[in-house]
């Protein structure tokens, strides 16, 4: 039988009662609006982003790079490819790399701007960001407005035309176009939900009423052939659009994104991850886990736990990435699969996206392990700090000898590029997570937090990781269960209020402090750390250094390496005045150690034989 032909009609119909569920009060800076919908299983709430404000350290650094470039980027050139797709005139210079007007991809970037610029926005209140973000919104709204003169359905909003939707619908070959979708799509809506901008919604809206209409006349057989195609997290940003509305048609588009092939060998625990492209298929677990938290199905439920556990055991680094070739190997093949392609930074970002999502559902410490070990040894490695508009890498290179190359301003824009404009640029949404009037101190950042609502602000003052302690301060005064993440790396960790020692933290746990506070209560977290020496799942004579979560490089400058060097662990001395540099010895002669974020351009080595 031949598939049903897209229906006009159907768009109509859609896009009359998607509008219907645009009445929603915009948020205010950096907050939320009030959801239609409460997440199912979620008991742990984070901050929004103008509640907390980083203080001075290397994650402020990586903003304030990624910032500078939010200011200098041209906002018309990068429309330049949606204005000439929906017939409008535009005489901006054209993107290079992976937005060129001949590559498939274009226009992905447009999304991760949109999404950058309202978390930068709602973090600092700089009403720049919100402007730029005003300016793309309006632009996309005028091309979502104008393709319908192209011959374009209504709603249709790209910066490459409709057909390709027909190739892909008909088994042809094409470069992920709700993929592109979807990146647009997470964006206007993080516009409207951290931006407060009413239009976004609108054109949101009116894209999401036209996916509604693509897939519908789609039977299941061929719908689950388009999702061999790379998709992004439409599952995720449709899901997200229902709990924001309470429109079901959202829910049940998402639904339609149900990747069977992957999901259903995740909900029996069975990994046949191996020869799958790695970041294609986090985003489905992800929108997985969204769609438990909006309909209460636990099998979506396990589906996310289960991966999680899986990529965690048989596909992770040690730097907390995953993939070679950007595709998943054979299960625990760590040792025997290094190379300049591995540990793509998206997948990073995808999987830090699910362990908070996880988190919120499951207040599991090991899930905060993780997203330290990854956020600082890949997402703040891998921006260049002597780039001023804070260039990343694509790949994270384990061979050794690799070294980490970059982006620019206007020629490459690769997937990484996108998600590093997001990544740099939300530090400040896990420090803490809330739940009535129980505080998780997360991470170790230095940053003030002001509790909404409360007359409370937190500083937490530190130079982690080259200091293992922190201090929390107290301002204002009230009932605070505090809890404090206690690490797996540390050993004989201390706690005081006040000076005075609080117990016995054990590791791998939240150290919790119940109490009434007042205002100027001090609260100390000492955390000693040590060297370590992981091995990999597939060669116990090779492995990595460690010193608490920080993974240490061996630095070898402009020297290339054939092999693996063998290191002597045995050997190694800490800097008396720089507890993060080692001297050693190895086969290669003398080597010094440094944390692998601060390694950027020579080359090393993270793994060696032991």
């Amino acid at each position: 039988m031949r598939e049903p032909s897209f229906d006009r009609r159907l768009l109509l119909k859609a896009v009359g009662a998607l509008s219907a569920s645009a009445a929603l009060t915009p948020a205010l800076p950096g907050t939320a609006t009030a959801a239609a919908r409460p997440d199912i299983g979620v008991s742990v709430f984070p901050f929004p982003l103008s509640a907390v404000r980083l203080q001075p350290g290397p994650f402020l650094d990586n903003m304030n790079r990624q910032l500078a470039y939010f200011r200098f980027v041209d906002a018309d050139r990068l429309l330049h490819t949606f204005r000439t797709n929906a017939g409008l005139a535009s005489s901006a210079q054209p993107c290079g790399g992976w937005e060129s007007p001949a590559t498939e991809l274009r226009g992905h970037s447009t999304g991760h701007l949109l999404s950058g610029l309202a978390q930068a926005y709602a973090n600092t209140g700089d009403t720049a960001y919100k402007t730029k973000g005003d300016y793309l919104v309006n632009a996309l709204a005028a091309c979502q407005a104008a393709s319908p003169g192209r011959g374009f359905h209504a709603g249709y909003l790209s910066a490459f035309p409709e057909s390709f939707f027909d190739r892909l619908e008909n088994g042809q070959s094409v470069w992920a176009p709700y993929y592109t979708l979807h990146k647009i799509m997470a964006g206007l809506l993080d516009q409207y939900l951290l931006a407060g901008n009413q239009q976004a919604l609108d054109v949101l809206l009116r894209k999401a009423a036209w996916t509604k209409a693509r897939t519908d006349p789609l039977s299941a057989t061929r719908m689950q052939q388009v999702l061999r195609t790379e998709f992004g997290g439409m599952p995720e940003v449709l899901t997200n659009l229902y709990q924001v509305t309470g429109n079901a048609n959202h829910l049940t588009t998402a639904r339609r994104f149900d990747h069977a092939q992957i999901l259903d060998p995740l909900a029996a625990n069975q990994d046949r991850l191996a020869g799958f492209h790695a970041n294609t298929q986090i985003p489905k677990v992800l929108g997985a886990l969204r769609e438990y938290h909006a309909t209460g199905t636990t099998r979506y439920r396990d589906i996310a736990v289960n991966f999680w556990r899986i990529v965690l055991d048989h596909h992770t680094y040690v730097v907390g990435g995953n993939s070679n070739g950007e595709y998943f190997q054979t299960p625990d093949a760590i040792a025997s699969q290094l190379s300049d392609s591995t540990c793509e930074v998206c997948n990073t970002y995808n999987m830090l996206k699910l362990t908070r999502q996880l988190f919120f559902t499951s207040q599991v410490p090991e899930y905060m392990d993780y997203y330290e070990l990854a956020l600082y040894n890949q997402i703040l490695g891998e921006q260049d700090p002597s780039s001023s508009h804070g260039f990343v890498t694509y790949y994270t290179p384990l061979r050794a000898g690799g070294m980490k190359t970059y982006a620019n301003d206007y020629n490459d824009f690769t997937c990484d590029h996108g998600t590093g404009m997001e990544s740099q640029t939300k530090f400040a949404d896990s420090i803490y997570f809330s739940s009535g009037e129980t505080l998780y101190v997360n991470l170790f950042i230095a940053s003030v937090l002001t509790w909404p609502g409360r007359g409370i602000t937190v500083r937490q003052d530190t130079t982690f990781p080259a200091s293992s302690a922190t201090k929390l301060t107290i301002t204002g005064s009230g009932h605070i269960a505090l809890k404090i993440r206690i690490p797996r790396w540390t050993s004989g960790a201390v706690v005081k209020v006040n000076g005075v020692a609080q117990g016995t933290p054990t590791p791998g746990t939240y150290f919790t402090i119940d109490r009434t506070w007042a205002s100027g209560d001090v609260v100390t977290v000492t955390l000693p750390a040590s060297l370590t020496f992981p091995r990999t799942n597939d060669n116990a004579n090779v492995g990595a250094a460690k010193y608490g979560p920080i993974v240490l490089a061996g630095q070898y400058g402009s020297s290339n390496l054939s092999a693996l060097p063998v290191l002597q662990p045995g050997s190694l001395v800490q800097d008396p005045a720089n507890p993060l540099r080692f001297t050693g010895t190895a086969s290669t002669g003398p080597v010094t150690l440094l944390p692998f974020y601060a390694t950027h351009h020579q080359r090393y080595t993270v793994y060696w034989r032991l």
